[in-house]
């Protein structure tokens, strides 16, 4: 799930502004590897939800079902489905275990009885979970039966975004570098990232410090953009969300779902990741 404002809930997953003389503020909790061990932990219960529901999107199912499901996966592994009543200014607190976003749906999409899926639909899902004090955070877009070729490269540019920002975490690079790697990556394509949203700390909470957005301006700092040099112990969530129409965005009335104003189809992939003195390490995967 994307950033939200610790200091304001008012819209949630918002990109945040920060001058540079609030720098000092910003606290980022570095892991130990015990604490890595744990969260790879989460991050393995998160990808096998995601694994199971993969296999059961199909035209004809209902986006409750899927989260019916994820949370007695979840249940069972002993973990809690983080998402759930999670709160928003002015809003109600979401309602479900996951969020599943439809086609011209960025994030934050409820899952309903009523949203049935259908053949060539893009279905995204994000799932996270507490699990003995830590939490694991992914998201993946799928096809529902067959897309169009250009539908498919959406999701291969989306996904391979992601990984490329993943090999940009190492040092002695900053946060700045894999957002630039991001948006790089994406706009070789001809397709834009969400600007307002953005990856963001994980740890003993979804959502902690620092913010990794998807692109970097070159005005950054007028902007209120901060870079972290990466650390070892540093844990974050990386999350391109991709779009084939123009980047602006709006919230539906239900107070949580973020749609494409001009209704075109976008994708979003994320992992929780690890730096180290070397590689990093993606903890919602298998090793």
């Amino acid at each position: 799930m994307t950033y939200v404002s610790k200091t304001s809930l008012r819209f949630a997953n918002r990109f945040v502004p920060r001058q540079q003389s609030e720098a000092e503020k910003v606290v980022i909790h570095l892991k130990t590897p015990d604490e890595i061990a744990m969260m790879k932990q989460a991050g393995m219960i998160v990808y096998n939800t995601h694994m199971i529901l993969r296999d059961m999107i199909r035209p004809g199912i209902s986006t409750a079902e899927l989260d019916r499901v994820a949370e007695e996966v979840l249940s069972d592994h002993g973990a809690v489905p983080v998402f759930k009543n999670y709160p928003k200014k002015d809003s109600p607190n979401f309602p479900a275990s996951i969020t599943v976003s439809i086609n011209e749906e960025l994030v934050h999409g409820i899952p309903s009885p009523n949203r049935i899926l259908k053949e060539g639909d893009i279905i995204s899902i994000d799932c996270g979970c507490t699990y003995n004090g830590y939490v694991g955070d992914s998201a993946y877009t799928w096809a529902v039966g067959t897309v169009s070729p250009a539908v498919k490269r959406l999701l291969d540019v989306t996904q391979g975004a992601l990984m490329e920002a993943i090999k940009t975490a190492v040092l002695p690079n900053e946060t700045k570098d894999v957002a630039a790697a991001t948006a790089r990556y994406v706009n070789r394509y001809g397709y834009d990232v969400a600007r307002e949203y953005t990856g963001h700390g994980v740890g003993k909470t979804m959502h902690e410090d620092p913010q990794v957005p998807n692109w970097w301006p070159s005005n950054a700092k007028k902007k209120g953009f901060l870079s972290h040099p990466l650390q070892p112990g540093m844990t974050f969530a990386i999350e391109p969300m991709v779009i084939a129409g123009r980047p602006d965005l709006t919230e539906l009335g239900d107070k949580w779902t973020v749609v494409t104003k001009d209704k075109s189809l976008c994708a979003h992939y994320e992992h929780t990741i690890a730096v180290t003195e070397g590689a990093p390490i993606i903890l919602t995967l298998p090793d």
